[in-house]
């Protein structure tokens, strides 16, 4: 169990430093625009395309309290291939939180505008979305999560 929970914490650590860093660019001043995509800085009040934003001030506490309840069982679980894209998963959360309490809301930066404009996003959350869809591929694929569980 302890490599398996270190897995986690050094993929979460790894996802937050690398998340706050590239949000310090912005937050430095750094702005950029171009023909498909511009770098800017928004403060996001919501979760994804700003939803629950009529939340304010609870959204960062329910955040806290699921991401709590999926640590516990990843690590109640205890199955190694589990661990890295759940720490991913958390420390993006993790990362997107720590914004709500410093900033008052997640720090995002990367708006895509060509032939559409879509949401403005961050590297978190590209990592959530990367690591659900690792968590959906070992859900579809069991025999993946056997063979490396199987080593532990």
């Amino acid at each position: 169990m302890g490599k398996n929970v270190l897995a986690l914490l050094l993929a979460l650590v790894g996802i937050v430093v690398i998340d706050q860093n590239l949000k310090s660019i912005f937050l430095d001043g750094y702005r950029y625009y171009g023909e498909v995509i511009d770098l800017i800085l928004v403060y996001n009040k919501g979760v994804a395309f700003s939803m629950l934003s009529f939340l304010d001030e609870w959204l960062k506490w329910l955040q806290l309290v699921v991401m709590a309840v999926v640590l516990a069982y990843v690590i109640r679980l205890n199955k190694r291939c589990y661990m890295i894209p759940v720490g991913m998963l958390l420390g993006a959360g993790l990362s997107n939180v720590y914004d709500r309490f410093v900033h008052g809301g997640v720090v995002d930066y990367v708006y895509w505008h060509y032939k559409f404009d879509f949401a403005v996003f961050n590297f978190a959350d590209v990592m959530i979305n990367v690591s659900v869809g690792i968590l959906l591929l070992l859900h579809w694929k069991p025999q993946w999560c056997s063979q490396l569980d199987s080593n532990q």
